[in-house]
């Protein structure tokens, strides 16, 4: 509505080219409204803070993205190793960096005995590293051994245990051989009925308390 009056203002007309030419100014467009330019038009840009918001996004709830807790967990353990090992090489390099910048001040001042001095604590250093180096691989082995010796005795143990376990079965076997001559075979069932009519035994008797017996009935 702020723009139709300037609109107006902009009809052609019979206007002097100086006095046109005066009134538009350095315009890119010269005939055209002189209160116009297209540097003067508006500008869409954001939107100022203190603008309510459009009435499509009243009601609307930002969620955070759903997140898998495997995923994240293996997330959480890359990026930690990732810092440690980067925290490892930015120490390792700024001891490099140290270590020179130590040598080349020294090496500057012309300080050969304190450079001397640092050359025999590294090489005391190394020697010491080395030594305790030693002790470690020394005492690897000792567990080492010692492992190996109670595998050793554990399988000996177990080996006992099978040994025992196999004479009682063989004790079982073979009692159970002598005991199988007194089975009753097809090929022996004749005799054994024979000899059991031979020899009847009464089973129907009484007995008191301490195992006596004290009725029997006599067979018919």
């Amino acid at each position: 509505a702020a723009m139709l009056p300037a609109l107006r203002r902009c009809r052609p007309g019979s206007v002097p080219l100086p006095a046109l030419a005066a009134a538009l100014g350095p315009g890119p467009f010269p005939g055209l409204c002189p209160g116009w330019s297209p540097r003067a038009v508006p500008v869409r840009g954001r939107k100022p803070r203190h603008d309510p918001p459009a009435k499509s996004k009243a009601g609307r709830v930002k969620l955070p993205p759903p997140v898998d807790p495997e995923e994240l967990l293996v997330v959480l353990e890359r990026y930690r190793q990732y810092r440690l090992v980067l925290s490892a090489l930015r120490a390792e390099f700024r001891a490099e960096v140290l270590q020179r910048k130590r040598e080349e001040r020294l090496a500057a001042e012309g300080s050969v005995e304190e450079l001397e001095e640092h050359r025999r604590l590294m090489a005391w250093n190394d020697e010491e590293n080395a030594r305790q180096r030693a002790r470690r691989e020394e005492r690897f082995k000792k567990e080492e051994e010692e492992q190996k010796r109670r595998k050793l005795e554990i399988a000996e143990k177990q080996a006992r245990k099978m040994e025992a376990f196999q004479e009682e079965k063989e004790k079982e076997v073979l009692q159970l051989q002598e005991e199988a001559k007194n089975f009753i075979t097809p090929e022996n069932l004749e005799a054994r009925i024979e000899e059991c009519l031979d020899n009847p035994r009464n089973y129907n008797f009484a007995i008191d308390k301490d195992g006596r017996i004290v009725k029997r009935t006599v067979l018919s």
